[in-house]
């Protein structure tokens, strides 16, 4: 008995030895006091004024048009330290460096000259690509050093700058870090149809690897503040930035696409010509292919219910049915026309799909695709689109009068 008593002991404490070894934490981590975490980048062209000379130090004779600025948003220890207490002279929350060169890579190393505390991007927020650098360089060539490294997060958000990328990490509100702001702008999808789905990194690979075109948010930004505002068109085969979309015309590209979640839509009644203002709550949209011989068409279907959160109808109260249609009709009227703007802006002016047409013929006729996919976006131009909107109000509100 007394010789089982003491295997079950020596095993115990074995156990607990070993134990041990796994409370011994991450033998690789760093001190948060060590690291200087990147929360943001932006990439531009080179801004080099005839005063600056660009030295090339290996002599290679590198022309300047290859030349990209990067500029990383960092928030160093000092800096939190110093904003946590909330005393001296610190106003900003964050501090900006950037760095000139053509490797990407390079200027990441080149920082290291420059700060005794190397960056660490694991935390990276956002990136920001400016609209000269995405019309000069490919984004498979701007974000291979991503798609490689495992440092930088997949999860991080991708969008285009109208004008310098960084300018939209500057703010002048104290305590705010401009990279964060971005980011969260994103969740205010279910307020707006003007705010796209979030392209991740990963979720960048996918598309670039597609052959097709996609939008990307456009973001624009004056002294110290940004908005999201519209699109960004790349173009499939070059993955080069082929123009822009504005606010209305993404709306009409978020209803055909049916990922909204939230949004309004303001229209005139019929007969008094006064303002209705559409909530809507949620939206769905089908694309359904059509093929007779070499013939390709589409029909859209949208449905989307909805309260009336607003009008200026004197002569109406919510409760009448007939109020009521006309708001629905004049609704939909408005939804169309946003609608309408979006396909001649995708198949005239840019001559590209990028609301899913080409992915829902490849899902319903996949052996056509293969015959079509590499002119898509061309032939998507003179493709027939069909398209209906089906509004109901559901709710409006509590009071039924309007004086």
């Amino acid at each position: 008995m007394k010789l089982k008593h003491s295997i079950v002991r020596f095993l115990f404490g074995s156990l607990s030895v070993l134990l041990l070894f796994f409370l011994t934490g991450c033998w690789s981590s760093h001190e948060i006091e060590e690291l200087s975490l990147g929360v943001g980048m932006a990439i531009d062209t080179n801004k080099e004024s005839n005063s600056e000379k660009m030295i090339n130090e290996k002599g290679e004779g590198d022309s300047k048009k290859n030349m990209i600025t990067t500029t990383y948003q960092l928030i160093t220890p000092e800096i939190a330290s110093s904003s946590s207490k909330g005393g001296g002279s610190q106003k900003y929350s964050y501090l900006n460096i950037s760095q000139t060169g053509d490797s990407i890579l390079q200027e990441v190393r080149e920082l290291s000259l420059r700060t005794d505390i190397p960056l660490n991007a694991t935390h990276m927020k956002v990136v920001v690509i400016g609209d000269e650098v995405a019309q000069s360089f490919s984004l498979q060539e701007l974000f291979d050093l991503y798609l490689r490294d495992n440092e930088f997060r997949p999860s991080c958000l991708v969008v285009v700058s109208k004008g310098r990328a960084s300018d939209t990490l500057l703010s002048k509100k104290e305590g705010e870090v401009p990279a964060f702001r971005l980011f969260g702008i994103v969740d205010n999808a279910y307020r707006t149809t003007k705010i796209l789905p979030p392209v991740s990194i990963i979720k960048l690979d996918g598309k670039l690897q597609s052959g097709s075109s996609f939008l990307l948010q456009n973001v624009v930004s004056a002294n110290g503040q940004v908005k999201f505002a519209g699109a960004a068109v790349i173009d499939g085969k070059t993955k080069k930035l082929r123009g822009f979309l504005n606010e209305k015309e993404l709306e009409g590209i978020t209803w055909l696409t049916g990922k909204g979640k939230g949004g309004v839509v303001k229209s005139f009644d019929l007969q008094s010509k006064r303002m209705i203002v559409y909530e809507m709550e949620s939206m769905k949209s089908k694309i359904t292919p059509h093929v007779r011989g070499n013939n390709i068409s589409f029909d859209v279907n949208i449905v989307s219910k909805g309260r009336l959160s607003e009008h200026r109808v004197d002569s109406s109260t919510p409760f009448e049915n007939s109020f009521l249609k006309r708001a629905e009709t004049s609704t939909g009227i408005a939804v169309k026309q946003l609608i309408d703007h979006s396909i001649k802006k995708m198949q005239k002016d840019y001559q590209v799909d990028v609301s899913g047409f080409g992915n829902q013929l490849k899902i319903d006729h996949p052996h056509l695709w293969e015959k079509v996919k590499k002119d898509w976006d061309q032939i998507f131009s003179e493709v027939p689109i069909r398209y209906n909107v089906k509004i109901t109000i559901k709710g409006y509100g509590a009071s039924g009068h309007y004086k």
